[in-house]
């Protein structure tokens, strides 16, 4: 479809597709990396004291409480952190304010699918880097000219954890360029790159509330970075939206970060039902790739990935597929809680016999 009034750009845009969110009941939702467990009741006791006469004033533009816990927490300076509604939008003021350059940035052939699209929507040259067999990131296929390098850690949708010695180095061989590590999921069994900021000017580190910390509905997004990068992402942002979080997002966020216990609780929970899920596949006969995330990448080498998402979803189930080369015959796998994966492998047990 196309229109006469539209500009030329929109005509050549490849929009991304999220994961489906169904309003059907009962259903086991597996398909789009939610935490199954929700928020701290401390965040939702902060946001219910903030709801009141303030909501007809503007939030802080600055969200500079939301920044200082942020700082505290990762023991860095205020004017490193910056905030976005979500970690896409902090990922498409990166993508305009600091990987717009004349050589193509680089990133994985399989790896988070926002990227393409944003090189689309901001006209970024772009080269996509193959994944080795193992489907791990090799640092080595990255030193070559660039005008950027950017990757999830863990991988989207592999689960791949790339080691913090890897990324130095990757780091060290790209002086020249920015290197963004996209930490979406790095609670769920990884070391954050963001203990290099210091040493390495060229590192932006990004990371999201939606999964560990429960908050996909609050929409907070953080980068952390050399003041010098967050100088020109919040040049963008105060071009594009002043106020890009809410006075509910703020508060949360500050009150999920003060709230430790319950996040090391619930990641750990995550972790162990992850590490139980796998064996469970194992025992079926599925392939499972090590995942340090909240979801797994699996396939059955006897049943077709596209056919076994349709049948789950049949039961109540479902999952997420995609039909890029490689990966085709693999399903993603968020981690549910304990009684979901029971009805997934109780699923698949009768799926994989028949």
């Amino acid at each position: 479809m196309s229109n006469p009034y539209w500009s030329d750009i929109v005509r050549e845009l490849d929009p991304y597709v999220p994961g489906e969110q169904p309003k059907i009941a009962n259903l086991v939702k597996l398909n789009t990396n939610e935490n199954p467990y929700g928020p701290s009741p401390d965040v939702l006791a902060a946001i219910a004291t903030e709801s009141g006469d303030n909501l007809r004033l503007y939030p802080d533009p600055n969200a500079l409480a939301l920044k200082q816990a942020i700082a505290d927490y990762y023991s860095v300076d205020v004017d490193q952190v910056f905030l976005g509604n979500g970690s896409d939008e902090v990922l498409a003021h990166i993508f305009q304010g600091l990987l717009k350059h004349d050589s193509p940035i680089l990133f994985p052939d399989i790896t988070y699918s926002f990227y393409p699209v944003y090189c689309g929507l901001y006209q970024v040259p772009y080269d996509r880097v193959p994944l080795a067999e193992d489907f791990s990131i090799d640092v080595e296929d990255y030193c070559r000219e660039n005008g950027g390098v950017i990757f999830p850690n863990p991988n989207a949708p592999t689960g791949i954890l790339m080691s913090l010695d890897r990324i130095e180095w990757l780091l060290e061989k790209n002086s020249d360029s920015v290197v963004v590590v996209d930490e979406a999921y790095i609670d769920f069994g990884g070391e954050s790159a963001v203990t290099l900021v210091k040493r390495f000017p060229n590192l932006l580190v990004t990371q999201s509330l939606s999964k560990s910390r429960s908050l996909a509905g609050l929409r907070i997004g953080l980068a952390i970075g050399d003041a010098a990068l967050i100088e020109a992402l919040e040049r963008v942002k105060n071009s594009f939206n002043s106020y890009p979080l809410s006075r509910f997002a703020i508060v949360g966020g500050v009150a999920a970060f003060a709230d430790e216990q319950y996040f090391q609780t619930t990641c750990r929970r995550v972790m162990d039902s992850r590490e139980q899920l796998v064996g469970q596949l194992d025992e079926l006969g599925f392939h499972t790739l090590p995942s340090a995330a909240n979801f797994i990448l699996t396939r059955h080498p006897e049943k077709v990935a596209a056919d076994l998402m349709s049948q789950l979803r049949a039961r109540g189930i479902i999952v997420r597929y995609f039909s890029q080369p490689r990966i085709d015959q693999y399903l993603r796998i968020t981690v549910g809680t304990p009684e979901q994966n029971a009805q997934l492998i109780s699923a698949l047990s009768e799926l994989v016999s028949s």
